[in-house]
């Protein structure tokens, strides 16, 4: 009787311990979509002088940090994305535009001596001798005329912002200088302080991006030709709290290097973020109650032990997200859930090779008793299905894997997110399964109350779908050209659908701004439509969301025209609507996205494709590909017919179709390729059907528990899930028919036209006669044996 050797044991417990460990003494990392704030990414440009390569991102990426930081933003995070590409996070900012401005800004800082003033408005530009006329900040309607630049902002060591407590004359910026800095800015003032008082030269301008933002005069006591030492000086302006803080701010980030762009701009409120994780959290709960009572009901004991094992798969699982530090964001928090769906795979695919090895061993001696030994006992029989489900196990893992490593390198944003709990739930599901759950479930197997009850584990019952399948046994594969013909028409009318009404495309593929409203009274669509026309933007895409808020979706629109639309709908909504999620693509984005959208798609069909090829034959990875294509088409079809927005999250869900497809399609070509094995002058179509009738309830077992949590997620989800859960249940349902309809036809077709070629026997094999030849009964007779 085999045991499980304590290494797993041992492995198990510690894999556990420290999961639980981690989970009690951390925090997830919330993406900005679950917590509330704003996500900016920023593209660098080339300026006349710099060229906007790495480098000169870095640099930039450096000053915003600055700013950021002197805004007082709570755990923000900078990072740069590739040559030209700069992602700010500011949690809590609900309000973009002020932020946007802030750490945008080029922020040319320049100090000027003041030549003279003038009611005459002159040229901004610098004349010949460096000098140009701004208009007074303490002048209305007045102007100054600077001299050359005396220091530029580089100079600046610290600024900061402070409330004059003295002479209670508002708030001013104090500047501290560096270097050489200090030098120039003594000389200025000393020069300005040769002047008469009240003269126009006795006065120092500081220009912000060519405004003059403070002129002050120098003050009396400052002495002609000496001027203000000590590194330091205050700017004064009439500023309020606010903008004493941003002016300090920029001031101490500095110049950067290169302009920037906004090509992005994400903002959710907090309210949105708490009611997903909320729905979310219950969707799970429901999903996997329903999820562990089905594989209790079909596998009994076994079925139970599983449940717990998944239990330990979502903390393992969890506990690993906190361990890399990922950030779990709305479509990571549906990729985890959907994960432990998924992770019963494994724990079916075991228990279903060890139910056929039992009652196998079983139906060749039914009279035999179970003695704890042999390939009759409940231990050998679960080991071997451990053993066996294996290669299976592997082949359909990495199908998921490779879709979702294509979604963490081709995704943006939160997206991203989905790949990495994808993947990390693939991951944890082969260690739960062939640790924690082979532990559990041969420790059980091996108690003599359950060997003497081998019906209660579960392995020893046929299973209702099992049973109707042997009574009846169908040919489904005999029947392959009626399934080809049927899923042709199906992707026909999916073809058409996309043809004749076309595609949704989101923001992220089109570019424009899409904004979600939330108004104090229900508003339906209609009268927001005619609202936001009236407005100014009749041609604005205005639809309910399932929260019943409202959400707009337009093309190129300002902070100005998104507040004119807000007014609008405020006064149809009771007189207040609230922001709830701003999204705005910059049009050279969308496209990137898109041609990213299509560059990882046909990555995808190509890797799935050399994968199966290097496992299988070229023939079997064709037809996988094949049914491949023709799950995406339908699922493409079918948002095209129903107009649903198809966007990254919907990239997400295609890509996770692909590698759930493939996977049904390589559990089916496991068995085919082990049968062809054993005997490989078999009729290649009997081997096939076989193989499909012995896997097609693994494939309905497997299908249930993803589809519970999926229609838990679809319902409970709440709007920016449920197109999400549409898109994977209607996969998940077309994935598992296209491997009878589609994979295995096509594969049974070419291997019939292109046959693999006859293995060479070893050479211990090639000398020995065949059965049935007169040398062979010869043999057998000289031997004893029967003929």
């Amino acid at each position: 009787m085999p045991r499980a050797p304590l290494w797993r044991a041992i492995v198990a417990l510690v894999a556990v311990a420290a999961s639980l460990y981690l989970a009690l003494t951390q925090s997830p990392r919330l993406g900005l979509d679950l917590r509330g704030g704003t996500q900016i990414v920023l593209q660098t440009k080339d300026s006349p002088t710099v060229e906007a390569d790495a480098d000169a991102t870095r640099r930039a990426l450096e000053v915003l940090r600055q700013r950021v930081d002197a805004l007082g933003v709570s755990e923000p995070s900078l990072a740069q994305a590739g040559d030209r590409r700069i992602v700010v996070e500011l949690p809590g900012v609900r309000d973009p535009r002020e932020a946007s401005e802030v750490i945008g800004r080029t922020a040319q800082l320049t100090v000027h001596p003041v030549t003279a003033e003038t009611d005459r408005k002159g040229s901004a530009r610098p004349a010949t001798d460096g000098s140009r006329t701004l208009p007074d900040p303490d002048r209305p309607g007045g102007y100054v005329t600077l001299g050359p630049t005396a220091l530029t902002g580089e100079g600046v060591k610290n600024a900061e912002a402070a409330l004059d407590q003295q002479s209670m004359n508002g708030w001013y910026v104090t500047l501290d200088f560096r270097g050489k800095a200090g030098g120039d800015w003594a000389r200025v003032t000393g020069e300005a302080a040769c002047a008469p008082q009240g003269a126009a030269e006795r006065r120092v301008a500081i220009v912000l991006d060519g405004k003059v933002i403070s002129a002050p005069g120098v003050n009396a006591d400052v002495r002609c030709g000496t001027g203000i030492t000590g590194g330091s000086t205050q700017i004064t302006g009439g500023f309020d709290e606010d903008e004493a803080k941003d002016l300090a701010a920029l001031v101490k980030g500095g110049a950067l290097p290169v302009p920037v762009d906004v090509v992005e701009q994400r903002t959710v409120g907090p309210t949105l973020g708490a009611d997903a994780i909320a729905a979310s959290t219950q969707a799970a709960l429901i999903g996997l109650a329903l999820t562990a009572l089905f594989i209790t009901v079909v596998y009994r004991l076994l079925g139970a032990l599983a449940t717990l094992a998944l239990a330990l798969y979502g903390l393992m699982s969890y506990a690993a997200l906190l361990a890399i530090g990922a950030t779990l964001t709305l479509p990571g928090l549906a990729g985890f859930v959907l994960a432990i769906g998924m992770a019963v795979d494994a724990n079916v695919l075991v228990f279903e090779r060890a139910r056929e090895e039992y009652l196998g061993a079983r139906a060749t001696n039914p009279d035999a008793r179970e003695r704890g030994s042999g390939s009759r006992s409940l231990p050998k029989a679960l080991h071997t299905g451990f053993s066996k489900a294996w290669s299976a196990v592997i082949d359909s893992n990495v199908t998921t894997l490779l879709a979702a490593g294509l979604l963490f390198s081709f995704a943006t944003g939160p997206v991203k997110g989905f790949g990495v709990t994808l993947s990390i739930g693939v991951l944890v599901s082969m260690v739960s399964a062939f640790v924690v759950t082979r532990v559990l479930a041969e420790t059980a197997v091996r108690r003599g109350f359950v060997r003497r009850r081998p019906r209660l584990t579960g392995l020893a019952t046929t299973g209702r779908l099992r049973t109707l399948l042997a009574r009846r046994e169908p040919r489904v594969v005999h029947h392959r050209r009626r399934w080809l013909g049927a899923s042709t028409l199906l992707v026909a009318v999916a073809v058409a659908g996309i043809a004749l009404r076309g595609l949704d495309l989101g923001v992220e593929f089109t570019g424009g701004r899409l904004v979600e409203y939330s108004t104090s009274k229900q508003v339906d669509a209609d009268t927001a439509r005619k609202a936001v026309a009236d407005a100014g933007f009749p041609r604005a895409v205005v639809q309910e969301s399932g929260s019943d808020d409202i959400t707009v979706r337009t093309g190129e629109l300002s902070d100005a025209q998104q507040e004119k639309i807000k007014e609008a709908l405020a006064e149809e909504g009771g007189g207040q609507a609230t922001v709830e999620r701003d999204e705005r693509i910059g049009p050279s984005l969308g496209d990137e996205l898109r041609q990213k959208a299509l560059i990882a798609l046909g990555i995808a069909v190509a890797a799935q494709l050399v994968y199966l090829t290097v496992r299988f034959r070229w023939t079997f990875a064709s037809a996988a590909v094949v049914a491949m294509v023709h799950d995406v088409l339908l699922v493409v079809g079918l948002f095209a017919w129903l107009g649903k927005t198809v966007d990254s999250v919907f990239l997400a869900a295609v890509l996770t179709v692909i590698g759930y497809s493939v996977n049904d399609t390589v559990v089916v070509f496991d068995r085919i390729r082990e049968a062809r094995r054993r005997d490989p002058r078999a009729d290649l179509a009997g081997t096939a059907n076989t193989a499909v009738i012995r896997t097609l309830p693994r494939t309905v077992n497997t299908g249930m528990g993803a589809l519970f949590v999926l229609a838990a997620l679809a319902v409970l989800g709440g709007d920016s899930l449920a197109d999400f859960s549409v898109a994977l249940i209607t996969g998940v349902v077309v994935g598992v028919a296209s491997t009878v309809s589609v994979a295995v036809p096509v594969a049974v077709s070419l291997e019939r036209r292109r046959p693999a070629p006859p293995r060479r026997r070893p050479a211990g094999e090639r000398d020995r006669p065949k059965d049935g030849s007169p040398l062979e009964k010869r043999r057998q007779r000289g031997t004893g044996a029967v003929v």
